[in-house]
């Protein structure tokens, strides 16, 4: 019987593609560790993203590469994660108790931008994230009915905020400090400063993301949150037609200009299944969001289709991740959750907490 040494353990988990990094586990730094007792192997694997519904695929399929090595009897795989703060604009410095923001952009509306963006913030709590939702649209707030979270959030010191919550997410709105019938009449100053404020006076308690709800286009918000808002990655969102795929092209541009990595595309309204016959049909055009990402070298996070149920769903307060967890649509969420994760996790890490404050004084 040969003899089982780590680098063949190590050279066999080489085999192993990891599909959320697209990348094997050793090459994405997520081996900790190999202990081998004769016969026995037990491996440690430490993913940078929240996978709770993907560990028990990862470790089975990692166990069966190590125990098809010659000499191994047996092999047991833990799977943990932890999330770490990833690097943002080099002019700013992550904000205290949120280890990433994702910023959620599409641009222009109606492509279904804030069910995403609610969508995968609830997914990436379900994955076992602690999650935060911004919504970043002050003229047209969604989240406060979304989430179905109603009420005015509490100020215990009376200069920041409590966040609200619901399906545990922490999150922050507009709509929560002003009636939802409410016109906001402001010009683009006094939006920028309600943005900064809502991200920065509210308590956020020990966030691994924090998920930007954007509004749509290139405008004042978005160069506000570019240039003062510490930004780890960016989401776009589109829908397959030419019109969307135009405009996500310039929120692509955007956020290539100020350095903010893009995470990935999201394709929204991919196809339409009917809900009497079964028929698919592709009312907005085919494969747009697929063309864009290779176009620009970016990953494709996952297409979802257009169904009443996720539109239903958000309208009535609990979006489809929480309303129908085992659905079709929801493990597709949770796809572009870990896939969004993932990637970022493979971005460079953020050493600011890292480093004191180096303060001159004349003596």
């Amino acid at each position: 019987m040969a003899e089982v040494t780590r680098e063949i353990v190590e050279e066999a988990i080489k085999g192993y593609t990891e599909p959320h990094m697209e990348k094997n586990l050793i090459a994405a730094k997520c081996l900790k560790g190999v202990e081998i007792d004769g016969d026995r192997v037990s491996v440690k694997i430490e993913l940078g993203f929240p996978a709770d519904g993907f560990v028990e695929e990862l470790a089975a399929a990692v166990k069966g590469m190590v125990e098809a090595v010659d000499g191994v009897a047996a092999a047991s795989v833990d799977v943990g994660w932890k999330v770490v703060a990833h690097s943002v604009q080099k002019s700013l410095k992550p904000i205290d108790n949120v280890k990433n923001i994702i910023a959620v952009a599409s641009g222009k509306g109606g492509v279904g931008k804030s069910t995403t963006a609610v969508n995968l913030a609830l997914a990436l709590a379900a994955e076992g994230g602690r999650v935060g939702l911004l919504d970043a649209d002050i003229y047209g707030p969604s989240q406060p009915r979304m989430l179905g979270v109603s009420g005015q959030p509490e100020s215990k010191d009376g200069k920041t905020l409590e966040p609200m919550e619901n399906y545990g997410l922490q999150a922050m709105s507009i709509g929560f400090l002003v009636d939802e019938e409410t016109p906001m009449i402001w010009r683009g100053p006094m939006v920028t400063q309600a943005l900064e404020q809502l991200l920065n006076d509210t308590n956020w308690s020990d966030l691994d993301y924090l998920i930007i709800d954007l509004p749509p286009g290139t405008g004042d918000t978005q160069l506000t949150l570019a240039q003062k808002v510490p930004v780890s990655g960016a989401v776009i969102v589109t829908t397959p037609q030419d019109i969307a795929l135009l405009d996500a092209r310039k929120g692509f541009k955007m956020f290539e200009k100020v350095e903010v990595p893009v995470l990935g595309i999201v394709e929204n309204m991919s196809i339409h299944i009917c809900s009497q016959c079964g028929h698919e049909e592709h009312i907005f055009g085919e494969g747009g969001g697929t063309r864009m990402a290779q176009q620009y070298g970016v990953d494709f996070l996952g297409a979802l289709p257009l169904d009443i149920r996720i539109r239903e769903e958000t309208d009535g307060g609990k979006p489809t991740v929480v309303a129908e967890p085992e659905s079709r649509i929801a493990q597709i969420y949770r796809e572009i959750g870990r896939k969004t994760a993932a990637k970022l996790a493979l971005q460079s890490k953020s050493y600011a907490a890292k480093f004191p404050n180096i303060v001159i004084q004349n003596n």
